[in-house]
């Protein structure tokens, strides 16, 4: 049923968080979110090599083999439940330690599974979403930049502003003012007829549907795609935009501000080569 969900905390079934834990505690960790269609991960090598990163980044101990005994054994846990599709999120933190910010020298990481129902079919294109521009700025950190960590309050306020609007999304923009994505995904522009996105380097999130459209969707469909530092004068002066992330697949965007977008040729014509990956 939709909204059902489970849990499962270093593989067993649970919703209590032992303490301490450093990614409660300074937000020390990493996430990917993985769409399950019948107990299968898409495009699980992505979110795989995306986390292997943030692990060398944040030098946690290799576990890619525990995480992926975890990943396997909650997936199939959601086949016998009969769960067509579904959201996972995996989440990956130090584990306990002393106090202070030092992490400890022979950290245990932890690995919290959660998935929930969504019930209907991502294999439909959403409405064309209205979005704004939010306040909130990414910050810049080279260090950090690509990586889904467990800091995201910039995207937490930004998410409550557009709420709190009435809108679907916001633009956010880098300390500069240049446009580098939405709050829960990665923006593309058609200009010219050339598909654009921003660079991730010295911030935003390697969107694993970002990956997909730039190496594959984009060049089978015939496309030009280039990453390149983006402004809001060309995003109003843009023939389309569309976001993308790895629930909702891809998105048009129908109104941002006074600018309106009626026709969204290039998305649909993206939304169907991942519709041909969904089947």
């Amino acid at each position: 049923m939709s909204g059902d969900s489970a849990i499962w905390i270093d593989g067993a079934p649970s919703a209590a968080l032992p303490l301490p834990d450093r990614g409660l505690d300074f937000g020390d960790g990493l996430f990917e979110t993985l769409l399950l269609r019948g107990g299968e991960p898409l495009y699980c090598e992505l979110h795989l090599a995306r986390l292997q990163r943030g692990i060398r980044a944040l030098a946690f101990p290799d576990c890619h083999n525990m995480v992926c005994k975890r990943l396997d054994a909650a997936c199939a846990e959601i086949r016998a439940r009969g769960w067509r599709w579904c959201a996972l999120r995996l989440t990956l933190t130090r584990g306990a330690g002393p106090r202070g910010y030092a992490p400890p020298t022979a950290a245990v990481p932890r690995i919290i599974i959660t998935v929930t129902d969504l019930g209907e079919t991502p294999a439909h294109l959403a409405s064309p979403a209205t979005v704004g521009v939010a306040s909130v700025r990414w910050p810049t950190q080279p260090a950090l930049a690509g990586l889904k960590h467990l800091n995201r309050l910039e995207q937490v306020l930004a998410a409550r502003e557009y709420r709190q609007a009435g809108l679907d999304e916001a633009v956010m923009l880098n300390q500069r003012g240049g446009v580098v994505s939405v709050v829960a995904g990665n923006l593309f522009l058609v200009l010219d007829g050339q598909l654009l996105t921003a660079p991730v380097d010295s911030c935003g999130i390697a969107g694993t549907r970002r990956e997909l459209i730039m190496r594959r969707w984009a060049p089978a469909t015939g496309l030009t795609v280039r990453e390149a530092t983006l402004t809001m004068t060309q995003l109003d002066s843009a023939e389309e935009v569309f976001f993308s992330n790895s629930l909702l697949g891809l998105r048009p965007v129908g109104r941002c501000g006074k600018r309106a977008w009626r026709t969204h040729v290039i998305c649909e014509k993206l939304f169907r080569r991942y519709q041909d990956d969904l089947a």
